[in-house]
């Protein structure tokens, strides 16, 4: 069964996943930012 707390323990891995990469890569962070334009709806 998969349950919501492990449903937020994964986003929260990836999520650190991410955050590791973008101190990685500075240059690929901006670009992806700059795309990334806010009061999109997102997808769920």
């Amino acid at each position: 069964m998969y349950t919501i707390e492990m449903a937020y323990a994964h986003m929260r891995q990836l999520q650190e996943l991410a955050n590791r990469s973008r101190t990685d890569q500075p240059a690929a962070a901006r670009r992806v930012d700059k795309t990334r334009k806010p009061g999109h709806a997102k997808k769920r």
